[in-house]
């Protein structure tokens, strides 16, 4: 399973040993803006949201699983929580805010689950120290192995947009496999970026 993906990459989710990979993770990682001022600098807190929306076989959203919502109906996927400043002191080494999905609880309509983050106040991907992602799989507390990474921070492709889309489990076949997106969209808020992955991506 150890594949570094490529935007736009395909893979089907197998494991070495031929199991189906069934519990997947989506970290993310940010830091706060260091702002130079008369007096030294000052740090304003960075509120990034990730969030994942379901959606049917025609490509209606279902469900949508955010800082307002924690859990999805099913119980399949459950948000860590809001995270509203990011690491004010230096990257810790752990993620911020952590989507869980549990592949075999899903209601069986959902055929397709997109994860995507917007910047809560605007603020400029290209302006957030250490802005990533990382796909996996395992809990929370363990990694077992990373599948997808985007360095939103130092990819020049988010420079001046605060929404992106990671990528896109989807059905075949009764098999999930999963699509590396990695593009940064015009939207500026959850609810025009859960159209724009029904409309462009999905």
């Amino acid at each position: 399973m150890a594949i570094n993906l490529e935007k736009g990459q395909r893979i089907n989710l197998e494991k070495s040993n031929g199991a189906k990979l069934q519990n997947i993770c989506v970290g993310i990682n940010w830091g706060a803006i260091e702002k130079k001022g008369l007096f030294g600098t000052k740090k304003e807190a960075v509120d990034l949201d990730g969030s994942c929306a379901v959606y049917d076989e025609n490509k209606r959203n279902i469900d949508t699983v955010s800082f307002r919502q924690l859990k999805s109906k099913d119980g399949a996927i459950k948000h860590s929580g809001d995270d509203l400043t990011g690491d004010m002191n230096g990257d810790d080494g752990l993620d911020n805010e952590v989507i869980t999905l549990d592949l075999s609880r899903l209601n069986p309509a959902a055929n397709y689950v997109a994860f995507f983050i917007n910047s809560f106040r605007g603020q400029d991907f290209k302006d957030i120290p250490f802005a990533s992602i990382r796909i996996y799989e395992g809990t929370p507390t363990r990694v077992n192995e990373v599948f997808a990474k985007y360095d939103i921070a130092n990819d020049r492709a988010f420079a001046g947009n605060v929404s992106m889309v990671m990528g896109v489990f989807y059905k075949r076949n009764g098999d999930w496999k999963f699509n590396a997106i990695g593009l940064p969209t015009s939207d500026r808020n959850l609810e025009q970026t859960v159209v724009t992955i029904q409309q462009n991506h999905l």
